[in-house]
């Protein structure tokens, strides 16, 4: 009942199924796995910033360049501002509320500048309401965070001198003559009356939009393992039925051959009825034998004309 299944069609078939059905696991549970990252990193994430203010900072060199296992974690540096260099970050917004952040760079030892935001205003960027950094020597401590992209960046991308869109080394290399560090530090105990900026996950981290995204991809690969299961279970049930019906006589064994072939809208193995098209009584007209023509009479003679 089952031989079909040693039949060349089915061989193919169950390699398919053989070989899809791993495939569409395996991709599912990589999903999953990154997904499960996510949210890993997002309490990674959290936990960093809430240790931000409290834990042992570590000198900045140790920590660059920035990963992801190395954004958010406490970091020092020691140098002096450079006060004329004040920048401001406009459309930020903190607790729901918008304003700007507070930029100056710390020229340190090593002949790098590390920017260093120093806190949040609220309303629109104004240096006027700006308290004046540190003077002299100083030992700046913070959160660690990778540079800024432009799809992060809140505000526009033409800003008025004095300000920045994103903060990264590639938009100050054109603002100050001298390096900068690839990363910045936020810190964690600002002058009043500027508000600290806690510390963000970086970009690919937590639970984002791209990790739901993950998570969606892992129902499709597990929907894609089920619906192979399910074609397959279906088309076995089809040859299975089939073939019972064979043993039992209700279809020839090979219904597509010559002697299985009806007419038109017939099953085969149906017995024809008398007078159905095709299978009349009467004989065929071709077949009567051709009648035997009849001779044809003599045409009559034309009487002699006589010449008076």
């Amino acid at each position: 009942m089952y031989r079909f299944l040693l039949t060349p069609r089915w061989w193919g078939i169950n390699l398919f199924a053989v070989l899809a059905i791993p495939v569409c696991l395996f991709m599912g549970s990589w999903q999953l796995s990154r997904f499960e990252d996510r949210v890993d990193s997002h309490k990674e994430q959290e936990q960093s910033a809430e240790r931000a203010s409290e834990a042992t900072a570590e000198p900045l060199e140790r920590l660059l360049p920035v990963t992801k296992q190395s954004s958010g974690r406490a970091a020092r540096a020691t140098g002096t501002y450079d006060i004329g260099e004040s920048l401001l970050v406009p459309e930020r917004r903190l607790d729901g509320k918008r304003g700007f952040y507070v930029l100056n760079l710390l020229r340190t030892d090593q002949g790098k500048a590390l920017p260093v935001v120093r806190g949040w205003l609220p309303g629109s960027a104004d240096p006027a309401r700006v308290p004046e950094p540190p003077s002299g020597e100083v030992t700046v401590t913070g959160a660690l965070q990778p540079s800024e992209t432009r799809s992060e960046a809140s505000g526009g991308p033409a800003v008025p001198k004095g300000q920045l869109s994103v903060i990264s080394a590639a938009a100050l290399v054109n603002v100050v003559p001298y390096d900068v560090y690839d990363g910045w530090i936020t810190q964690q105990r600002s002058q009043r009356p500027m508000k600290p900026v806690p510390p963000v996950a970086p970009a690919n981290t937590g639970l984002d939009a791209d990790a739901f995204q993950n998570l969606g991809y892992t129902a499709e690969w597990f929907v894609f393992a089920g619906f192979v299961v399910f074609m397959w279970f279906r088309l076995f049930r089809r040859e299975a039925e089939l073939a019972k019906d064979v043993e039992l006589g209700l279809l020839p064994e090979d219904p597509g051959g010559p002697e299985g072939q009806g007419q038109a809208g017939e099953r085969p193995g149906t017995p024809v009825e008398p007078g159905a098209s095709g299978s009349s009584d009467e004989p065929d007209p071709s077949d009567r034998p051709a009648e035997q023509a009849e001779p044809a009479e003599p045409a009559e003679q034309a009487e002699p004309a006589y010449r008076s």
